[in-house]
Order: C-alpha cells, then sequence, then structure tokens
C-alpha cells in the first residue's frame, strides 16, 4: 500500500512530531494506552476538542480506529463527522508550542484554537 493511499483511509492525521510526542507521553504512563480524539459541545466557538489517553480495552464498536505504526488514535463516530480530515501537529516552540489542530471542517475557529465551528 502505498502511503497516499494509506493517510486516505485516516480520518485523523498526524504529523510526524505529534505522533513521537503522543508515543512519548504514552510511554511515560508505561501502559497500553490509545489515544481518543473528539468534540465536546462548548468552547469559544460553539464546540472544542477533547484528546486523552485511554486503556485500549475501552474501543469499542461504535469507534473508528488509525493506526499509526502500532499506535492508536481512536474517535466515536459522531465525533468523526466534525473531524474527519483533522490534522494534529505538535510544536516545542515557547511560544504557541503544543498540539495544534487543524481541521478542514471547521467554519471558524477561536484565537486559542482548542475550539471551532461548523
Amino acid at each position: 500500500m502505498t502511503q497516499a493511499t494509506e493517510s486516505q483511509k485516516r480520518g485523523i492525521l498526524l504529523s510526524e512530531a505529534a505522533l513521537q510526542q503522543v508515543k512519548s507521553l504514552r510511554d511515560k504512563q508505561n501502559q497500553d494506552l490509545c489515544l481518543r480524539v473528539g468534540v465536546r459541545q462548548g468552547g469559544c466557538s460553539g464546540m472544542s476538542y477533547i484528546m486523552d489517553f485511554e486503556d485500549v480495552s475501552k474501543i469499542t464498536s461504535n469507534d473508528e480506529v488509525f493506526d499509526y505504526d502500532g499506535f492508536k488514535i481512536v474517535s466515536d463516530r459522531k465525533s468523526l463527522l466534525y473531524l474527519y480530515g483533522l490534522m494534529l501537529d505538535y510544536s516545542d516552540a515557547m511560544i504557541g508550542g503544543g498540539f495544534q489542530f487543524t481541521n478542514p471542517n471547521a467554519a471558524q475557529t477561536c484565537g486559542c484554537g482548542k475550539s471551532f465551528g461548523v
């Protein structure tokens, strides 16, 4: 499978920097964890992103799972309606660093980059 074809099958995309950062954070937990990404009502623009580690045993049949070399990104299908095509990036810059969300479905985003509207 080519890399382009593989990327098209992933509804949530990770940059190499984001993948390395989440793997590093997971390794510090010393458990078999996946990264759950979703949305909830709230935030400056109407919806906010949620992102947290979760035990892989909590993955359900209502989840979509995207594999990155053995590291799983999980999203429930309802959230994925708002997140499909999301690019998750990471920067260690002193100002403006951390995880950044680039969401092609967002009609507007707030200044903090942690919430959006559709």
